[in-house]
């Protein structure tokens, strides 16, 4: 567990923080790029690090991000008119480029060099993969972008989602380096013969209690989690922590999966989950759900304009994820809870409230790897703070070229000789078979249950 400090320092990522300092040492996802779909489109409210923003896309089609706020009253530039390479305030009508630099201020005499001393808050923004990329830290030399693979693939070959989760950006991310948890909330309702012998899932069903390794690595850390498997094997599952946000879950297989989840924090309550990995027609990991997660259009429910009105999950703490209590009675479903992992994670981690004491838990030996991020953070900002030492992978973008997933390696064999050339980005295994995954589970369609018909009394 940690202490009440130590809790507070790990989690809160608003201006002034210490973790916040540490985030805006790297680019961070702001936007999907259809978000803004063409240029002088309707601008978009962008809740990020605690700041609150305005993205919008200029005439010659570049992504600016500025402050909510006009510099001259105070007035909102989320009803600005974006027109001619500006976003201008209705409000007097001054307007600002993506720079943030005021290029034209028409309530002032025409011979007034006033504008040209005006500059609203802006921070560069760049696009690639799906995503509106920006960054907000102190460097006049901005850093590279990370060499993030799905992030990285030819246009129409990658995959970019983006939905809110209303909790706290660790407790969120800790979802995805807690490998153990598949077996019990996503796979409960399962049994070893629902899968092929010789398949991961068969195995990972049949011991639900693996042993868990872990290291750090020059972009964070990187863990496996192990149990038995065919004769003279182990069936390892492997996932990764990248600074500041980013995983790359275990599910899928070694070697041909290209998968990273953002957990980038709105503020100190409320997550963007941004999802980037190779197209369905590309992707030879895993067999890829359909029809149940983020990007299709049953997962979300009614979006608006506000600060957390973009992409909002369909099943929410109102309306209990859409649980069903008959069928996880009847275990047609470990949890009741349809759709999926998405919805499974995201209840479980909203229940936990919009951030989590950590002075009240009581973590066990599978919980290795979160005690391990937890560490790292906490060190990286510290460093950051108290003697200005530049975070991991700010400057090497060339260590994020990483990837996760599973792989049966013999007993006893030292784990990371094992996945060496497994684990390399912009690498191609033509020998290796997804079918040994295995069949995914069965995903119930995301829609609420029928109303029960009440008892008469």
């Amino acid at each position: 567990m940690l202490n009440t400090d130590d809790n507070e320092l790990v989690t809160r990522i608003g201006p002034g923080t210490v973790m916040g300092a540490l985030m805006r040492e790297y680019w961070v996802p702001a936007m999907l790029s259809s978000e803004l779909p063409k240029p002088d489109c309707p601008p978009v409210r962008v809740l990020l690090l605690g700041e609150k923003l305005i993205g919008f896309r200029d005439s010659s089609g570049r992504p600016g991000l500025i402050d909510h706020l006009c510099p001259h009253r105070g007035a909102g530039m989320f009803f600005g008119r974006n027109e001619k390479d500006g976003l201008r305030c209705v409000y007097h009508g001054w307007k600002f480029d993506i720079a943030g630099k005021c290029v034209d201020m028409p309530s002032e005499p025409a011979d007034s060099n006033f504008k040209e001393k005006i500059k609203a808050k802006a921070y560069p923004c760049v696009e690639r993969g799906g995503i509106i990329w920006t960054y907000m830290g102190p460097r006049s030399e901005l850093p590279p972008l990370p060499d993030i693979e799905a992030t990285m693939l030819p246009e129409g070959e990658y995959q970019t989602t983006m939905y809110i989760r209303p909790c706290n950006w660790l407790q969120a991310l800790e979802g995805d380096i807690d490998t153990v948890h598949a077996a019990f909330l996503h796979g409960g309702a399962t049994e070893p013969e629902d899968f092929p012998e010789g398949t991961f899932g068969h195995y990972e069903v049949k011991q639900r209690d693996p042993r868990f390794v872990a290291m750090d690595t020059d972009y964070g850390a990187i863990y496996g989690a192990y149990r038995p498997a065919r004769p003279g094997e182990n069936y390892w599952r492997i996932g990764e922590f990248m600074f500041p946000f980013w995983t790359q879950p275990p599910p899928g297989l070694l070697g041909r999966k290209i998968l990273t989840t953002g957990w980038v924090p709105m503020d100190d309550t409320h997550t963007m989950v941004f999802g980037a990995a190779a197209s369905p027609a590309v992707y030879s990991g895993q067999t890829r759900r359909t029809g149940a997660g983020p990007g299709s259009p049953e997962f979300y429910g009614p979006g608006n304009s506000g600060w957390f009105g973009r992409h909002p999950m369909a099943q929410n703490e109102e309306n209990d994820y859409f649980i069903d209590r008959d069928d996880q009675a009847s275990l047609v479903s470990y949890t009741g809870i349809p759709g999926g992992a998405v919805g499974e994670d995201t209840a479980v981690q909203v229940a936990m409230g919009p951030v989590l004491d950590r002075t009240v838990e009581h973590l066990g030996t599978t919980d290795i790897m979160i005690i391990r991020v937890r560490r790292r953070l906490m060190e990286a900002a510290l460093a950051l703070s108290e003697k200005n030492i530049v975070p991991p992978g700010v400057d090497s973008p060339e260590v994020y070229r990483v990837r996760s997933g599973g792989v049966f390696l013999p007993e006893g064999a030292d784990w990371l000789e094992g996945i060496k050339d497994l684990v390399p980005a912009f690498t191609e295994h033509p020998e290796l078979d997804p079918a040994i995954v295995g069949p995914q589970r069965p995903i119930r369609k995301i829609e609420a249950p029928e109303a029960k018909t009440p008892v008469s009394q």
